[in-house]
């Protein structure tokens, strides 16, 4: 239960307390995205019985953005404003520890919203309830994969976060991305796959150029790339003819 809270605790602004380290708590991470899924999904749903769907839609990404603490999000926004081409490693990583945004970062954040809540608009609301608990529990279980196929670049969350992790508990929390995937069929289950696959692994690949490693951001970051991703892939109308 302690792991379980600490997951809790880790990704969202829940006031719950633990003392586990953040990577033991990893093999819960895609089970709290479950969560915050299925609560998203009730928000939507309960709003449009009064509001258009368009409303409801932000109403649930708001809900996912404030209830995480904006934590994927400012992941995003930094990695954005650190890796404009031609800057250095040092400063790179000298942003990356900056806690202001930029131009780049806000820019990054607005499109991550507004593309999240223009493809959950567009899901059907047959699908709703398991295409947000997969849009919110694959991209966790993907990140603890990057962790755990990474080396950690400098000395920050994401150094805590992958020294505590464990073999054991990163492929838990794979497994569980792996069942949440095919929860609206192996068909689009497979498309996901390929998709978070070629995400870690592009991601992998180009932080180890631009900062020889991988932090806490770029984890943040790649969360919100694959969220981007599943939501947009069941927007698509074609998904449902597989």
């Amino acid at each position: 239960m302690r792991t379980f809270l600490a997951a809790i605790s880790f990704l969202t602004i829940i006031p719950v307390t633990s003392k586990v380290p953040p990577g033991r708590a990893a093999m819960f991470f895609p089970l709290v995205g479950a969560m915050l899924g299925a609560a998203g999904a009730g928000l939507l749903i309960a709003a449009s019985l009064v509001l258009p769907p368009s409303l409801a839609a932000l109403i649930a990404v708001a809900f996912w953005t404030v209830i995480s603490g904006v934590l994927h999000e400012d992941g995003l926004a930094d990695v954005a404003d650190a890796m404009r081409a031609g800057r250095t490693r040092e400063k790179m990583l000298a942003v990356l520890k900056d806690s202001r945004i930029g131009t780049y970062g806000a820019v990054a954040i607005v499109l991550s919203l507004v593309a999240r809540w223009q493809a959950l608009e567009h899901v059907p609301a047959a699908r709703i309830l398991l295409v947000c608990i997969v849009a919110q529990a694959v991209p966790r279980a993907a990140m603890v994969a990057l962790a755990w196929l990474s080396r950690p670049s400098g000395d920050g969350l994401g150094l805590a976060f992958s020294s505590s992790l464990t073999t054991t508990g990163a492929l838990i929390a794979i497994a569980q991305g792996i069942v949440a995937s095919m929860l609206l069929g192996w068909r689009p289950g497979l498309l996901i796959l390929a998709g978070a696959y070629l995400i870690v692994r592009g991601a992998r690949t180009y932080f180890y150029k631009r900062i020889g490693g991988v932090n806490g951001d770029c984890l943040g970051a790649t969360e919100q790339l694959l969220e981007i991703f599943i939501l947009i892939l069941f927007a698509s109308k074609q998904i449902y003819e597989l």
